[in-house]
């Protein structure tokens, strides 16, 4: 659950970006090419990230101008000035950082160190982006408690000393895409916040920023590593198990890598726990003000807005704001520069009531982290509805005059498929119970031994031979319940048929997967689900006779589902791991391109029903059969490993 404050204040908040910005035609004097494809490989980054201009700690030569200690310190005189304090004032400092310039000790005290700080309570955070979500959630909870009267989090990164070309001199200036990708993504930065009571800096009258609650949760047992440094390309191998980290180097496993493949799935968990949140009652019912997404490039933008309209949570773009265009991608800094420089640019439009939600996903094991501020009147000074917050905020490093993009001209707005408004609920309950469903699901043995590569050509073959007979019997229960639908849901019951339609020969291209594997059933009607198979299927088949059984949509949510959102993520790690030909996994490739289409019909579907609902009990049917489905389709995915029957 998420982390509520009754009496924590944003006082002032600075940030830090070193040197000129450097734009894309400047970056490799910083970043240079490594071979050939280098060149390629960065034009088609940038024209996907829409990053223009970010700042590097290191100069043309390599050589480092600010250290990572330096620029966190900077962020932090800048908000310790715009509150007019001093570090005598602070009492707790946090610090969130993907690496400080040491391994050790902790970021935090050679931050305090860096700037001679007298004693004071300190914490690390050690993470990716959401890192400064839980330095800040730290310092929060100092000020809540009354431990602290002000309390200091600051967020920084250098990630171009890993990007120098010299880095990838010991192998023969060659690496994967993986490691290509960040480089041509990642830039330098430090951000600062600075936290405190409702009384802890004197009021000038006007509007101050509350804290109303902050949420930040792990998906580390769900999903594989998606962003990592200090293993392998095959994660196999952490760089301590070399001889010396020269070999290290050489193996390639002091690059910095992403696997981009994973990168869609980090954006459909963290919208799916926003929805859980919503769901909960965390998220203003009238909406959201002003939005603060972190996405890492431009290319995620129209992937959050759909993912939101499609769970009933949209915030119209012009509510967006972010400043990725000509700040870069600074990781765990990002979302306090972005907030900073906000604040500082569009502070003079807030009002009061207005609500400021910040998102950051954080793809280095999936984390999603989110902070929701509310703009309060200073009671002391009620007239004052429009006054300038009671800070000021110092880009110290930043270029007099720099010109903006229009960041409205970055990307058009996305139009997905919408539904109207009165499905809200439901779809905000279902998106609760899909979340809990796929996190069981990414921790069953089945999925816990691809992740690990461990699986076995035959455990795939056991898991084919399972799948065919249920799949074959999906268009038979469709079928089987449109034939149950009568009167009024005929054009329903049509909507159905022609799923089932699209469906019916499914199950031979799983049966020629299964084959091409190594199976050698041919007659498909010996093959035998397992427990939990059975269980569904004889559900899904009663339910189907059962008059007008509306609640089927809800089985068709989490099926299509699986398909959509889990198929895609196991299909790289299968072919990674398994030595078989790309046509044993035509079903799951299939799968994963088409149930998105499947899903938006399921949406039509969905506002047929409810609009013929006269009794109102459509929408909990649907509820209860998505979550039995759920449950069993999670116990067809625990049997499939021999060792998980019990």
């Amino acid at each position: 659950m998420p982390v509520a404050y009754s009496n924590v204040y944003l006082q002032s908040a600075g940030m830090f970006l070193p040197g000129a910005p450097v734009d894309n035609a400047g970056m490799d004097a910083f970043v240079a090419p490594l071979n050939r494809i280098s060149e390629r490989i960065k034009r088609r980054i940038l024209a996907e990230n829409g990053i223009q201009t970010r700042h590097y700690a290191i100069d043309g030569e390599g050589h480092t101008v600010y250290s990572n200690a330096q620029m966190a310190a900077s962020a932090i005189q800048a908000a310790l000035d715009g509150a007019g304090k001093t570090l005598a004032d602070i009492g707790f400092l946090s610090s969130g950082s993907s690496g400080g310039d040491a391994l050790m000790p902790g970021f935090a005290s050679m931050i305090q160190g860096e700037m001679a700080a007298p004693p004071m309570e300190t914490l690390s955070v050690h993470g990716v982006c959401a890192a400064s979500v839980g330095a800040m959630q730290a310092a929060a909870m100092a000020v809540e408690s009354g431990a602290h009267r002000l309390a200091l989090s600051v967020a920084s990164e250098m990630p171009s000393r890993l990007f120098k070309r010299s880095r990838f001199a010991a192998q023969g200036y060659d690496t994967d895409f993986d490691a290509h990708f960040l480089r041509w993504m990642l830039s330098d930065g430090a951000g600062a916040l600075l936290l405190g009571g409702p009384r802890a800096l004197p009021q000038a009258g006007g509007l101050r920023l509350k804290l109303r609650w902050t949420h930040m949760r792990s998906f580390a047992g769900d999903y594989p590593v998606c962003m990592q440094l200090g293993m392998t390309p095959d994660r196999s191998k952490s760089h301590l198990d070399f001889p010396a980290w020269s070999d290290a180097e050489a193996a390639g496993a002091l690059a910095l890598r992403q696997d981009i493949r994973l990168l869609p799935h980090l954006f459909d968990v963290c919208i799916h726990e926003y929805a859980d949140l919503a769901h909960k009652g965390w998220v203003p019912g009238r909406g959201i003000d002003h939005f603060l997404c972190h996405y890492s490039s431009e290319r995620f933008i129209p992937v959050v807005d759909d993912l939101l309209n499609k769970a009933q949570l949209a915030i119209p773009r012009e509510r967006w704001w972010s400043n990725l265009a000509w700040r870069g991608n600074t990781g765990a800094a990002s979302i306090f520069i972005m907030l900073s420089e906000f604040l500082e640019k569009e502070g003079t439009r807030l009002k009061a009531g207005d609500t400021v939600l910040c998102f950051i996903p954080e793809s280095g094991r999936f984390t999603a982290g989110y902070m929701l501020w509310e703009v309060e009147l200073d009671t002391s000074d009620a007239p004052e509805r429009q006054a300038v917050f009671p800070h000021k905020i110092e880009a110290t490093g930043t270029i007099a005059g720099d010109t903006l993009p229009d960041v409205s001209t970055i990307a058009p707005p996305h139009d997905p498929a919408t539904a109207p408004s009165a499905l809200a609920p439901l779809l905000t309950e279902l998106a609760s119970i899909w979340q809990d469903y796929r996190s069981r699901v990414w921790r069953t043995p089945l999925l816990q031994r691809i992740r690990t590569r461990q699986l076995q050509t035959g455990d795939y073959v056991r898991w084919m031979s399972h799948w065919i007979p249920q799949v074959r019997e999906g268009s038979l229960w469709m079928r089987e319940g449109a034939a149950s639908l009568t009167g009024d849901h005929a054009a329903l019951a049509a909507l159905i048929d022609l799923h089932a339609s699209d469906e019916q020969n499914d199950f031979k291209i799983l049966h020629s997967d299964y084959l091409k594997a190594g199976g050698t059933e041919t007659d498909i009607s010996r093959l035998r689900r397992n427990p939990g198979g059975e269980a569904l299927n004889a559900y899904l088949h009663g339910l189907a006779a059962t008059p007008n059984p509306i609640g089927l949509l809800g089985a068709i949510y989490i099926i299509e589902g699986t398909g959509q959102r889990i198929v895609p993520s196991l299909l790289p790690l299968l072919r990674a791991t398994l030595p078989l030909p790309p046509d044993a996994f035509r079903f799951l490739e299939y799968h994963g391109a088409n149930d998105e289409n499947h899903l938006e019909r399921w949406l039509l579907a969905v506002q047929m029903a409810l609009e013929l609902d006269s009794e109102g009990t459509a929408q909990q049917a649907i509820l209860q059969t998505a979550r039995n489905t759920a449950a069993m389709y999670l116990m067809q995915f625990q049997h499939v490993l021999p060792d998980a029957m019990h």
